[in-house]
């Protein structure tokens, strides 16, 4: 190798670490192989193993839960220092990191919807193909900006002291207080909610989309004397039904599962008529660890292993239907997201509700302050 090439090829490995292209570890193996290990110990580039990447979610168990299924791993393969952060990646919040110019944020967990739409407004970046394998997940499950990190679904639980194994199975059961008797409880934040509605008034599940928002609405106005609480968090939802004081709630089922361990089977639930809905992995545009390393955790994030560590931890269904192999017939009869457990629900429409969800929420939120 001439001088001239060894230098342009230490320029060549500059520029990808500067950008991201490469990890530390890789950086340094590679200018070892060059003899130029003091050049690059001088190199002036700031690695994540120096500022941690920062990886976003909902907070609460999930923080352990994320370190515990795929930074630890991560960091472990590649030397790259991960950060949990349980800020909360809302819209809002994302569009101010990037008003900020200088985004601190680099991959967040977000609603799936959310990817469509920031990804439109250029806030979130086209996701890499060639690093991240798209045919790990189900088609329906990723967009140009983000792909499912894990799936969770809507279900209806009852107690059972009151209705005993003969819980309500449709939505309908759910809106006819006379056969089933009681308060009931509702998301707050709508998702799952309108269709739910759709399907008690007749609507066929194949025929739900578009949402017929008016009509959805009519029919929760019919229920809303019997609401006793609008849930907006998971342990609200649980505790309601902890203490008795509904008969029967629309909530997710990873609180589900805990209520049917918590109250000894007292609080039962099913799959049936649920709805399935998915997180999605994004990157922020021009995030600070760069588009390279980014990449590479959402793909590590997506081999089965951490999937069903997340599983183990949270219940929440896999993104990557590989892991279904890995699990017992216990864990896939929990597992949201197992081929006999999708037939039983309906997916959310993430394209609906990134084209609907500001007015559509509007609109409902609106119905419930009456």
């Amino acid at each position: 190798m001439s001088q001239d090439h060894q230098r342009d090829c230490i320029e060549v490995l500059i520029e990808k670490a500067r950008d991201g292209q490469i990890n530390r570890r890789t950086f340094i193996q590679a200018m070892g192989l060059l003899a130029a290990v003091p050049l690059a110990l001088r190199s002036g580039i700031s690695w994540s193993a120096d500022k941690p990447m920062v990886v976003v979610n909902w907070g609460g168990d999930a923080l352990n839960a994320f370190k515990s299924a795929w930074t630890d791993t991560f960091t472990k393969n590649t030397g790259i220092q991960v950060r949990i952060d349980g800020a909360g990646p809302t819209e809002g919040a994302i569009r101010s990191q990037l008003a900020s110019g200088k985004p601190s944020w680099d991959v967040v967990d977000l609603e799936s919807y959310s990817a469509i739409v920031l990804g439109k407004e250029n806030i979130l970046q086209p996701l890499d193909y060639n690093v991240i394998k798209r045919d790990q997940v189900a088609p329906a499950l990723s967009s140009d900006h983000g792909i499912a990190s894990y799936q969770f679904s809507y279900v209806m639980a009852w107690d059972s002291e009151k209705f005993g194994e003969n819980g309500p199975k449709t939505w309908a059961d759910f809106w006819d207080v006379k056969k089933f008797p009681g308060k009931r409880t509702l998301y707050k934040w709508m998702n799952g909610m309108l269709e739910a509605a759709l399907l008690a008034d007749g609507v066929a599940p194949d025929q739900l989309y578009p949402l017929d928002v008016p009509r959805a609405m009519k029919k929760i106005d019919e229920i809303k004397p019997h609401v006793l609480s609008f849930w907006s968090s998971g342990a609200e939802s649980q505790q309601l039904m902890v203490d008795g004081e509904v008969s029967v709630g629309a909530i997710w089922h990873t609180r589900a599962k805990l209520l049917s361990e918590d109250t000894d089977n007292r609080v039962r639930w099913s799959f049936d008529n649920g709805f399935i809905n998915s997180s999605s992995w994004a990157v922020l545009t021009g995030n600070p660890a760069g588009t390279q390393p980014a990449m590479q955790f959402i793909q590590e994030a997506l081999q089965p292993a951490g999937q069903l560590k997340l599983f183990e931890l949270l219940g929440n269904g896999p993104s990557n239907s590989a892991t279904e192999k890995l699990m017992s017939p216990a864990q896939l009869q929990a597992n949201c997201a197992s081929e006999a457990n999708l037939k039983k629900q309906i997916a959310l429409n993430a394209q609906w509700y990134a084209d609907h969800y500001s007015k559509a929420l509007e609109e409902y939120l609106t119905h419930l302050s009456k």
